[in-house]
């Protein structure tokens, strides 16, 4: 098949993140296979408009908004080239079911639903208008076609808050770490958090709680790892016993999660969670709120622990002390088990299923039997 993987960013966008990840880990499968793929998305400064990378071809054009109606004309003057489309929604969608051919495969991929986040990141205007595309015109723009969501959490928001009607099917992430090498954990206590710095991540509450944590656990070590908008304002304010080190290697960073104890998410919702999956399979467990996405990838008393949503920093101090006084390593072994039942190959195999028509549940039963048993 020829298909277009059409995104926002790429996976070398300085603002990347998860839905980044699982785009192009999925392309690069889908080109190794023998399809023809492109991987449509925005140019950051400093990118080449096309390439050719692992066998996708990339077509780049764009900024954060104007990439909507650049990459919809591109897609219009090749409506006729393309058997599939993955549009990807990363708050609001491309809407491309409006410029291709009745019978290309379109199919929205949807990370977690945004209503809640507009808010967080626009003014009330703006935030306005994002929901109401990302609700009632994506629901009329794609009654007809099926939709892809990455966990439960995210089909059931789909069909609650967004009224989404169609077939959806869950395409999960995959998971795949750098070996860290011979690395041990940690002797003194130590928290990793993983992710982009923006603020629906909300890890100013994990700052908040490092001092009351500090107070009875002086020798507490915090790594902060990830980039973002929210970096500078947070590297301002940093307490004692934290670090923030921004973008790293892989390898350095599976060492600095290895070496942890405990890696804790505050975000206010995930689609997924990918950090949590990355953590559990170098063994660390995760302290989360219980939200969209997260509730998902983490596995309450085995492969972590999920806090009331709402709690402030005191809240989450109190969580993650809790955690600390019982985390050993039967949690690792749980955590490695867990990550080990995801891969990228995995997932690739249930997207190709939908785009072929089929139920994804045919070429990977293990996966299925994971949906049905979180329901």
């Amino acid at each position: 098949m020829k298909i277009a993987f059409v995104n926002w960013r790429d996976p070398w966008h300085p603002q990347a993140g998860g839905a980044e990840t699982f785009a192009w880990e999925l392309a690069r499968r889908l080109a190794r296979a023998g399809h023809q793929v492109w991987f449509v998305t925005a140019r950051a400064p400093g990118q080449r408009g096309k390439e050719v990378v692992e066998g996708v071809r990339f077509a780049r054009m764009g900024a954060t908004f104007t990439v909507y109606p650049l990459v919809l004309a591109w897609l219009l003057v090749r409506r006729g080239r393309f058997d599939a489309v993955l549009d990807c929604q990363n708050g609001i969608p491309f809407f491309t079911p409006w410029v291709v051919r009745r019978r290309t495969k379109v199919v929205c991929v949807v990370h977690h639903v945004h209503d809640r986040q507009f808010g967080v990141h626009l003014p009330g205007w703006l935030a306005a208008v994002g929901r109401f595309l990302e609700g009632p015109v994506s629901r009329w723009s794609y009654r007809r076609r099926p939709s892809v969501a990455v966990s439960p959490s995210t089909e059931l928001a789909m069909r609650e808050r967004l009224g989404w009607k169609g077939p959806i099917h869950i395409v999960p992430n995959g998971v795949s770490v750098a070996d860290p090498g011979d690395v041990a954990r940690s002797a003194e206590p130590r928290l990793v958090c993983l992710g982009r710095l923006v603020a629906h991540k909300r890890v100013h509450l994990l700052l908040d709680a490092v001092a009351e944590l500090r107070r009875h656990r002086p020798d507490l070590q915090v790594d902060v790892i990830g980039r973002g908008p929210e970096e500078e304002r947070l590297r301002a304010r940093l307490p004692e016993g934290v670090t923030l080190h921004g973008y790293l290697p892989e390898r350095d960073k599976s060492r600095l999660v290895a070496r942890a104890w405990l890696h804790v998410s505050a975000s206010q919702g995930e689609g997924w969670g990918l950090s949590v999956l990355e953590a559990a399979a170098l063994g660390v467990p995760t302290v989360a709120f219980d939200v969209d996405g997260l509730r998902d990838a983490v596995r309450p008393g085995e492969t972590g622990w999920l806090l009331p949503e709402g709690a402030d920093g005191t809240g989450l101090a109190k969580g993650i002390a809790g955690a600390l006084d019982e985390v050993d390593e039967t949690y690792s072994v749980k955590c490695r088990e867990w990550a080990d039942r995801f891969s990228w190959d995995r997932s690739a195999e249930r997207l190709l299923a939908v785009l072929e028509g089929r139920a994804p549940g045919e070429r990977s039963s293990d996966l299925g039997e994971w949906a049905g048993e979180e329901r």
